[in-house]
């Protein structure tokens, strides 16, 4: 993990099209802006935490689904 300290209004660049800067720091909360390329992705961790959670619920759901389906059409789509 890189540390870096950054006082307020300084700014950190990721590559070349992403940059982090301090907008605000109050007490123990520091507000952050993110400038990035539209296709990039920039959630909170626990709300990407919660994404791929979903999303791997989901996933899951229809591997069951869909071997629910090819099980009924190799026993002729009788249902039980």
């Amino acid at each position: 993990m890189l540390v870096l300290t950054r006082k307020l209004k300084e700014a950190i660049q990721i590559g070349d099209d992403i940059e982090v800067v301090v907008l605000a720091i109050d007490g123990d909360q520091v507000k952050l802006g993110i400038r990035a390329p539209k296709h990039v992705d920039v959630h909170r961790k626990e709300i990407y935490l919660a994404i791929q959670q979903e999303n791997n619920a989901a996933s899951l759901a229809s591997v069951n689904s869909l071997q629910q389906l090819s099980d009924q059409l190799k026993k002729g789509g009788k249902k039980q």
